[in-house]
């Protein structure tokens, strides 16, 4: 029988763990009034509707119903059991807990038996590929192109690099041998099954190896550089699109960024992984990338969390220009702060900092375009102010920038540098500008109506008598384990009605059993079913009134009593019909009489 984490040592951890901060280190808390609020990092939302109180130390979502502790947080936020997110705080704050020791029978996590499957496979394959590269004879070659790169030891270490043999199946075999579904592993991306014969072979062969983690640092996926480049074969490879590895949610570094944008507040975008991994060499500590995909609304939404001020740093040709364009009318149109760095003579990142040095490149980083400045360098691209049609292109693209989002002073600023630049006086292009914004705020207005119309507001949702019932009940169970002795004892033992409240009161039985004490916190962190847990939650934080105890109790009951009966009734009249069609007119006399039974009963409630 393996030993539980002892009470006091729980009760320690979550005292310690203040959960403002802790929650801070995944989403961006601001402070109104005595709460702290941001988004909500378990649903899509652009207003802060996440509630976090320093008092209570809980957090509560009034969007989607969320809402915890500090540890059901981390259980939440990472996907881990009940003794893995005890053990993540416990580290915070110097206790190590080996939770390799510790039940987890009861507890679940979010992730499938298949992709805890791939996710294993995963980290067995990249400590495979990270030992060959540093211990072994075949790895020397990856190792010294890694040293002639300016990689240290430190850095492979750190960022887990590794090296695929050259081998068709050394990978295939290793899996097989660990017990792994071949189907499972060619899903995920690892081996590949031929066609002919069905065997199957290595996907990464003779490259170096850098894994993708996703943003609670487990590994996802790989990207293979070749040694040699050859024609016939592409110079990285990375995993394909898995039920682990979405590349449209994948921000490579995130894991190991996030406090550092925290603490910054800022993160720096860049196009690829090995561009992120030269920016931290040059000492930038708070750089994130995409993996082969343009920038998305899930890319957006996990750094919308975190930061407000976004540094955009793609590639300096023509297409980091168009992406860079894409990608900051993206953030800025989610109400991010913008900024761009301009790198010079079509250079990434990566070659500017080899080419010009790291020191250089800090600069660059720390004196960033503006967003609005920006959009103006890209609007005079292969324009010839020599034209009149490139000028009158010029203003229309820099004022259709304007119109809608700048304020008067920054309109005012770049209205003054338009006419300097083009010739044109002020005056005109005000009235240019004055154009474009009454045909935008018409547009806007029509806009609005129809989303309006179609989507309407979000409402909470209203809950019905029975429902307020429940939760009122289940309230007063949760801060006294008394009104559960009670009812388990009357001509009621089960008192619920919906299958949840049904589910949360067996469990809260359990509770009481086992500690003997009523502790909701403690209790949230027995349930294994968020959906539970946003339940128990809700119950929790609703106002109770002690002066009225019982007879909110007994309202409650009576209600739930109201509710059954109810449905007892429709049954049976149901049941009176089909016997009446049958022709069984006995057994419909005798229905009907229960139903007057039952319908007398009800009255005198």
């Amino acid at each position: 029988m393996v030993n539980k984490i002892p009470e006091e040592l729980i009760e320690k951890i979550r005292t310690e763990s203040d959960i403002v901060d802790v929650i801070s280190e995944y989403i961006q808390l601001t402070k109104r009034g005595r709460n702290w609020f941001g988004l909500c990092p378990f649903h899509n939302e652009n207003t802060p509707s996440f509630s976090v109180s320093e008092d209570k130390q809980i957090f509560h979502c009034f969007g989607c119903g969320a809402g915890g502790n500090v540890i059901t947080f981390v259980m939440d936020i990472e996907n881990v059991s009940f003794p893995e997110a005890v053990s993540k705080l416990g580290e915070r704050i110097g206790i190590h807990i080996d939770i390799q020791n510790q039940s987890m029978d009861n507890r679940i996590h979010r992730y499938s038996k298949k992709e805890e499957n791939m996710l294993n496979a995963h980290q067995f394959v990249a400590e495979y590929y990270h030992h060959l590269l540093l211990n072994t004879e075949d790895g020397e070659k990856a190792l010294n192109y890694l040293f002639k790169r300016g990689f240290t030891r430190e850095d492979i270490e750190s960022n887990g690099i590794g090296y695929a043999l050259p081998n068709w199946d050394s990978v295939a075999v290793l899996l097989q041998r660990k017990g792994f579904s071949p189907d499972e592993m060619v899903e995920c991306g690892l081996i590949i099954q031929r066609e002919n014969d069905h065997t199957y072979f290595d996907r990464f062969r003779d490259r170096i190896m850098f894994p993708i983690r996703n943003e609670f640092g487990k590994v996802i996926g790989f990207s293979g550089r070749i040694l040699e480049p050859k024609e016939s074969e592409a110079k990285y490879l990375n995993s394909p699109e898995s039920p682990i590895f979405r590349k449209s949610e994948v921000l490579f570094n995130l894991d190991k960024a996030r406090a550092s944008i925290r603490k910054k507040r800022q993160a720096i975008l860049m196009e690829g992984f090995m561009d992120v991994l030269a920016a931290n060499k040059a000492g930038i500590d708070n750089a994130v990338a995409t993996m082969g995909t343009s920038l998305t609304k899930e890319h957006i939404t996990r750094l919308k969390r975190l930061v407000r001020n976004v540094v955009i740093c793609y590639d300096g040709d023509h297409a980091g220009w168009e992406a860079a364009k894409r990608a900051s009318e993206l953030l800025y149109n989610e109400q991010m702060e913008v900024e761009v760095v301009v790198l010079p003579d079509k250079l990434d990142p990566d070659e500017y900092i080899r080419k010009f040095g790291p020191e250089s490149f800090v600069q660059m980083i720390e004196r960033p375009h503006a967003y609005m400045s920006f959009m103006m360098m890209y609007a005079r691209r292969n324009k010839n102010f020599q034209f009149e049609n490139d000028v009158l292109q010029y203003i229309q693209e820099v004022l259709e920038q304007l119109v809608g989002r700048t304020s008067p002073v920054e309109r005012d600023l770049y209205i003054k540098e338009l006419a300097k630049e083009t010739k044109v006086s002020e005056e005109a292009i005000y009235a240019q500008f004055r154009k474009l914004d009454a045909d935008f705020a018409k547009n806007y207005k029509r806009a609005e109506q129809k989303n309006t119309i179609i989507n309407g507001p979000i409402q909470p949702k209203n809950l019905n008598a029975t429902e307020r019932a429940e939760r009122l009940l289940l309230s007063h169970m949760l801060f006294d384990m008394e009104v559960v002795n009670n009812i388990l004892r009357s001509e009621e033992p089960q008192p619920f009605v919906h299958d949840e409240y049904i589910a949360a009161f067996v469990r809260l039985i359990g509770f009481y059993e086992e500690y003997g004490t009523s502790d909701y916190q403690r209790f949230l962190e027995m349930l294994d079913d968020p959906e539970l847990r946003r339940i128990v939650m809700e119950a929790a934080l609703i106002e109770r009134d002690p002066g009225f105890k019982e007879a909110e109790i007994q309202d409650s009951l009576k209600q739930l009593k109201k509710h059954r009966l109810k449905l007892e009734i429709e049954k049976l009249m149901h049941d009176s019909q089909e016997a009446e069609r049958m022709h069984e007119h006995k057994k419909a006399l005798e229905l009907l009489q229960r139903i007057i039974e039952l319908k007398r009963t009800l009255s005198a409630i």
